[in-house]
């Protein structure tokens, strides 16, 4: 088994106790499910933002431990400030040392949209991401099949959460052109064994059809990388490990950013 089958196999146990322990009507009457939430697309095109995805991510299958010494709100604090415009907070447990409470915390302190960084295999799982604050929700082609993406997309919509569609290469881009997804991402980092290659990009942002937000995610560490993926047609930028790295994210994200303008 890949990681990513692992996870998969993982979140499968993962949401079937989930909804014994909290039913979808129970998730439906939390405060935040009822809010409106912000659209990636308007932040995303804002000419006041950066493009930049900023993520919180503690840990990773392929790196361990990257940063157990921050406070979710405070970094995400400091992402908003420095012109991010969304945060990804990765929710997973297991691999990444994330929680649901994570995503509540951003919630708190921001202003622009959230996204719910997880590997969803189950329309409770949106509810989920709705009922504790995301504006947006993930769908990685690699692990659901064109149905499931259409299915999911839907209902995420339904919720008011704009969709980023994950993919990886041209035959996962074309087979899941939903209707329902707002944004697809280009993963430079493949799923199953972990090896970056902004060459990902490259290839597939000509092939994204021009009515998607298009995004680049992983393997960032340049501020004259966002500028070449920028040129080469993309909007937004999702960068995680390489703020989270540092012993201060917020700083490091004011000064990639002080460099990009």
């Amino acid at each position: 088994m890949t990681i990513l089958d692992k996870i998969v196999e993982r979140k499968k146990t993962e949401v079937a106790a989930a909804k014994l322990s909290t039913p979808l009507e129970e998730l439906s009457s939390y405060p935040l499910f009822d809010r409106t939430c912000y659209a990636l697309k308007e932040y995303i095109l804002h000419p006041d933002k950066t493009g930049i995805i900023a993520e919180f991510k503690r840990a990773s299958p392929s790196k361990g431990l990257i940063n157990g010494d921050v406070n979710v709100a405070d970094v995400v604090r400091g992402y908003q400030q420095a012109g991010a415009s969304a945060i990804s907070v990765l929710t997973d447990a297991d691999f990444f040392q994330g929680s649901l409470q994570d995503l509540t915390d951003a919630r708190e302190v921001l202003e622009i949209p959230l996204l719910r960084k997880e590997f969803i295999v189950d329309t409770y799982q949106i509810a989920e991401a709705k009922a504790y604050g995301a504006d947006v929700i993930l769908l990685i082609a690699a692990c659901l099949t064109p149905a499931q993406i259409e299915e999911f997309a839907s209902y995420a919509k339904s919720l008011g959460l704009s969709v980023l569609l994950e993919v990886h290469n041209e035959e996962e881009l074309n087979s899941n052109l939903a209707a329902d997804v707002d944004a697809i991402g280009v993963n430079n980092r493949n799923l199953k064994d972990f090896i970056v290659d902004l060459a990902h990009s490259y290839d597939l942002v000509n092939k994204i059809p021009d009515h998607y937000i298009k995004v680049s995610e992983s393997g960032i560490a340049d501020p004259k990388t966002i500028k070449g993926l920028k040129d080469a047609g993309f909007n937004a930028f999702l960068i995680g490990e390489n703020f989270m790295k540092t012993d201060n994210p917020t700083a490091a994200i004011h000064t990639f950013v002080q460099q990009l303008r």
